[in-house]
């Protein structure tokens, strides 16, 4: 069993990709050919924004997104302590600095009435993350920032697809940044991201930025980045996006047979009212991880942990950030107990019924008790 089988994902799919990988291959143009535009062009209209920035990853997102905004060394942004390094990593990497707000431990998205307090007078941008698939509660945030004057970067890399108050995850705020990374609900077959913007300003500073910043070829207007996407990464991109509605529905299927077969066992994921989650990952949570871990691997089912370590506790954070353990508890928490199940569009009723059959076994295991 195959934690994502993107193997099964390609036999369902192979005349379609092959076909947009050979018409690249036939005309040859490998770096911004027609194939990003048409993958800009249809994202954009999936999602009502006004602007797609394709770009090399959803980390390069992130960073386009807050150099686009204008932020600079010593600036304060403030995001989740529990998500990926790389939501972090980008503030950082800008000389900026990351300030986290716990989560809500019922979504493990970042909770608005956290975030308030963590504003100063360098706060300059908030950058909640949409974990496991599930948007955040944007309003509120983008509430929150509209009173402080502040811009709103929807870290939705694992959430495109899935919808808040009818609106798409990724058209939510100021710019939203996606990852195409292979395993995410929407992934190429190697690196890439995106960026949505109602903004024709950021927009244009964004398409600059990804490609060295130039506004027309040899002409540089601004410090910039090679971020350009590969053009056989939206062709192949392109091809899934014909049935990524099909793919959605399967995973919230299998989600939610897992969540019936798993209710009286394990706590398992939340939704909050007037949302859907595109299920990048199904995540429960576990009293003793490390033995019910190897009680699965033992059964032949594989597992994974997104995150083990909140990211104010990541070594290269601990120094910088003067939040110490305990800071964020519910963060803390999550990290200690969740753990994620095999999740893609291909799980069969029968591998659902196989995992949740091995969860409940290393329940009762007597070293997960």
């Amino acid at each position: 069993m195959d934690f994502v089988d993107l193997k099964a994902q390609y036999r369902h799919l192979k005349p379609a990709i092959d076909a947009r990988i050979q018409a690249v291959l036939d005309h040859g143009q490998y770096i911004l050919g027609p194939e990003v535009r048409e993958l800009e062009t249809r994202l954009a209209a999936r999602i009502g924004a006004k602007h797609c920035i394709g770009c090399a990853s959803g980390t390069d997102a992130l960073l386009l997104a807050m150099i686009a905004i204008g932020i600079r060394p010593g600036d304060e942004v403030i995001t989740s302590p529990f998500t990926f390094f790389a939501t972090a990593e980008m503030i950082m990497l800008l000389g900026a600095v990351p300030v986290f707000a716990d989560i809500d431990p019922a979504t493990y998205n970042i909770d608005p009435a956290k975030i308030e307090a963590a504003i100063t007078s360098r706060t300059r941008a908030i950058m909640p993350v949409s974990l496991y698939g599930q948007p955040a509660e944007m309003d509120a945030i983008n509430a929150v920032a509209a009173r402080h004057n502040l811009a709103v970067i929807e870290d939705a890399a694992q959430s495109f697809g899935a919808l808040y108050f009818g609106r798409h995850s990724g058209n939510l705020s100021t710019i939203g940044c996606i990852s195409f990374f292979p395993s995410k609900p929407l992934g190429c077959y190697g690196d890439g991201g995106a960026c949505f913007t109602n903004d024709d300003a950021l927009a244009t500073v964004m398409f600059e930025l990804r490609n060295h910043g130039q506004d027309r070829r040899y002409h540089h207007t601004r410090i910039g980045i090679n971020g350009r996407i590969d053009t056989i990464q939206a062709a192949v991109l392109l091809a899934k996006l014909d049935i990524f509605d099909d793919e959605l529905l399967s995973r919230s299927e299998a989600s939610n047979r897992y969540s019936a077969l798993l209710k009286d066992a394990v706590h398992t994921p939340r939704l909050a009212p007037n949302r859907t989650s595109a299920w990048a990952q199904y995540t429960i949570e576990v009293d003793d991880r490390e033995a019910v871990e190897t009680a699965m691997r033992d059964a032949g089912v594989p597992t994974a942990v997104h995150y083990p370590v909140a990211l104010h506790q990541q070594p290269v954070f601990i120094s910088k950030t003067e939040a110490g353990k305990g800071s964020f508890p519910h963060s803390e928490r999550a990290a200690g107990r969740v753990l994620s199940l095999p999740m893609h569009p291909y799980l069969a009723p029968a591998d659902i019924q196989r995992v949740t059959d091995a969860v409940k076994a290393a329940m009762h295991h007597p070293a997960a008790r």
